[in-house]
């Protein structure tokens, strides 16, 4: 299978940042020491490669990922909405409703037919009915259709990296 991968021009990353930044997407607990012994530098190279990749944003955040149905958020929902309201101040509203709410995870504006998809974790059908009714008392939404996933087949946070085609 092909892999889809361009790196901004001006970037100012190698072989090295790539594979840092590909070992970190795996495992974020591994010490500096650990990673510069797997790509054979020093501790102090790899500790200001690593720095330098926060500094430009690239490394956004170090985070811990948890499996969500054992913290009993068994429950993913995929919510397709539409508005007829394309004001800043509906958008504004809209803002503040996904961003206060705990069990909305990702928002995605889009083009096409679908103005926005959300996608939420909740515990059970019931909480997702609580969730819609608060949605839709805070924020005028034209439509809302939902699916709710049955199983998940691939599910990953590593960005894919194009390594291979560096010096």
């Amino acid at each position: 299978m092909k892999l889809y991968f361009k790196l901004k021009e001006g970037s100012k990353m190698d072989k090295k940042d790539l594979k840092i930044l590909e070992i970190i997407q795996k495992n974020s607990t591994l010490t500096v020491n650990e990673i510069a012994n797997t790509l054979d530098i020093s501790a102090s190279t790899c500790w200001r490669r690593i720095q330098s990749l926060e500094e430009k944003g690239i490394i956004s955040a170090r985070v811990t990922l948890l499996d969500q149905k054992k913290v009993g958020l068994d429950l993913t929902v995929y919510s397709a909405i539409r508005t007829h309201k394309h004001t800043s101040r509906w958008f504004n509203e809209f803002n503040k409703m996904v961003s206060a709410n705990p069990n909305i995870m990702e928002v995605h504006r889009l083009s096409g037919d679908i103005d926005y998809l959300i996608r939420a974790v909740v515990p059970d059908m019931n909480s997702y009915d609580e969730m819609y009714k608060e949605m839709i008392t805070k924020v005028d939404l034209y439509d809302v259709s939902s699916s709710f996933s049955m199983e998940t087949i691939k599910y990953t946070t590593s960005l894919p990296l194009k390594i291979t085609s560096f010096k």
